[in-house]
Formats: C-alpha cells, sequence, structure tokens
C-alpha cells in the first residue's frame, strides 16, 4: 500500500509538467471572421432607386474581416468601416468576451477608415488602441480633423508600416502590400495575414492586376484564403465611365486565372461588392456561373480557422 501511495504522488508531481509541455507545443487558435462583404456604401446604398437598393431589407455590411484570439479574448480587423458598431457586435455573438484590440487600415476611402470615428470620446473614448497604418495614411490621420483629435487625445496609438515587412503578433503575423488604387490621401494596401496553420491575402481594392508589381497567381499560391477586389462583375455595369473607378471586374479576375489549376481557383473569395453587382443575389446566373467555375463568394459571418 505504501509504495502504491508513492506511486499516485509521483503521478501528482509529474503531471503539471507534462500538461505544461502540451500546453507549450499546440499552437494558439486564430479565427478569422468575414464581417462585411459590400464596397464603402454598403446595401441598400443612400440615393439609389434601382431594384439592388429598393428590394433590399437587411443592410448588407462593408467589406471587413477579424482575426480573433479567443484564447487572449481580442481580435483585430482589417478595416474600420461605417458599420464598425455592426460588426464588433457579430464577434461578440461568435465569441464570448472578446474585445477590440487593435486595427490595420488599407487606405482612406470612405467605407475602410471612417469607422474609427468610434473610437472617439464621444462613443467608445478608447485608450491608445493600436492603430496600424502606412507613413501616408499615418500624416493624414495627424494632419486633419477629426482624426487628429483621436491622436491627441490619446484614443489611437498610431504605428506605421512598411511595404513587405511583416507585423509580429505571438499568434499571427499580417504584412501590408502596396497596391495601385485612387491614392488621393494615403497609399493603398492589401494585407497577407499567416495564423498558426492557414494564411490569407485580403485586397478588397486595386485599381487592375495588370498595373500590380506582383503577380496575382503567384500570391495566392502562398496562401489557402485569397479575398479579392469584386466590386463590379462586368464593363457597363453603372451609368458612369468606369474608368473614373477603375477596379478589376471579376470577369477579368476570372480571364487572368482561366488557365490555373481548380486548387488555385477554389482559394479565391470575391468580396468589396458594389450594390449593382449582381453576384450579391444569390440566384443570378452571374453567381451561378462563377461557382461553377470553381470560385468562391465572400459571405458575412463566415468563419475560417488561421
Amino acid at each position: 500500500m505504501k509504495r502504491r501511495s508513492n506511486w499516485k504522488g509521483l503521478i501528482v508531481l509529474i503531471s503539471p509538467f507534462f500538461l505544461s509541455v502540451i500546453a507549450i507545443a499546440q499552437p494558439k487558435e486564430v479565427k478569422l471572421v468575414v464581417l462585411g462583404v459590400m464596397q464603402d456604401g454598403g446595401l441598400p446604398q443612400l440615393g439609389c432607386t434601382k431594384s439592388c437598393c429598393i428590394a433590399s431589407i437587411n443592410r448588407k455590411t462593408v467589406s471587413s474581416l477579424a482575426i480573433v484570439e479567443p484564447s487572449k479574448h481580442r481580435f483585430s480587423l482589417l478595416d474600420a468601416t461605417p458599420d464598425i458598431v455592426q460588426q464588433c457586435k457579430l464577434v461578440d455573438s461568435l465569441y464570448k468576451e472578446v474585445k477590440l484590440h487593435s486595427i490595420f487600415l488599407t487606405h482612406a476611402h470612405m467605407g475602410h477608415y471612417t469607422g474609427i470615428l468610434q473610437l472617439g470620446r464621444e462613443a467608445m473614448n478608447a485608450k491608445n488602441l493600436p492603430l496600424y497604418v502606412m507613413p501616408r495614411m499615418a500624416n493624414f490621420i495627424t494632419a486633419n480633423g477629426p482624426w487628429s483629435q483621436l491622436v491627441r487625445l490619446n484614443n489611437i496609438s498610431l504605428t506605421t508600416m512598411q511595404d513587405d515587412l511583416p507585423v509580429e503578433n505571438e499568434n499571427f503575423s499580417i504584412t501590408p502590400l502596396l497596391v495601385p488604387h485612387r491614392d488621393e490621401f494615403s497609399e493603398t494596401v492589401g494585407y497577407r495575414v499567416k495564423g498558426p496553420n492557414k494564411s490569407i491575402l485580403f485586397i478588397p481594392d486595386i485599381d487592375k492586376w495588370s498595373k500590380w508589381s506582383r503577380s496575382l497567381i503567384e500570391e495566392i499560391e502562398k496562401v489557402d484564403y485569397a479575398f479579392l477586389d469584386g466590386t463590379f462583375f462586368a464593363d457597363g455595369e453603372v451609368d458612369r465611365p468606369m474608368s473614373e473607378i477603375p477596379h478589376p471586374f471579376v470577369t477579368e479576375t476570372m480571364s487572368l486565372l482561366n488557365d490555373a489549376p481548380s486548387s488555385i481557383k477554389k482559394r479565391v473569395f470575391f468580396i468589396h461588392f458594389n450594390h449593382t453587382n449582381p453576384l450579391i443575389n444569390p440566384l443570378s446566373g452571374e453567381r451561378k456561373k462563377v461557382e461553377q467555375l470553381g470560385y468562391q463568394i465572400a459571405k458575412e459571418g463566415a468563419v475560417f480557422t488561421l
């Protein structure tokens, strides 16, 4: 009986050691949540009297992604949209007791950064919330109101990033990639995010793939999921010269990837849809065609493990 008691004691002493080893060996869980899929104005869009907006009852929110670290009870945003309040509530509904930890902005167009106003003293009154931006974006925020007040009152803490230089987090890394876009107030970036197991590419806005110094196919090959600019399905979609609002049409992106293997095509999730884009209608012929060709449509609330 004495020997048996000693054996039990040995187990009690050793077990915590093995548990700590297991905890170290296992990577921390990181989740990606699609918070919105629309272009800057969302759906319905103000002033639109077409059927796409008149028939819309529930709002579809502006494109944004959340990187959630459940074990740390926190999440980071890729872009701060006008729908940031609703989108943060979506994260909270999926992962209880998680708090907004940081924000990474792509550029200074309405749908991608104006949500940071909610961090001010009129609303959240955040305390030095980390805001990651490129150099021109940092200058724009610092030099112009009302954004400069967020800096002055320490609602945000600006961190300037550099092209193709990763920002390291203990559970994931995020790398800004400069892309050509209408850069009136700031440069524009997409992001490559690497989690413990999988990675993503996020490029919601770009003028044309041909203007980019990188190969789209090669960039998709580096990741498991690629969320790409799907603003317009095809030319002639809106009643204005579309050269004024250049984006790669979905038809152009599919043509560019036409000879790529299915393993590449299935990684592509189109996102950032204009309210006129037929891909937002799950019953449209255009959407069925895109899906039949092996591509995917980003959906609000979709969750991926990184």
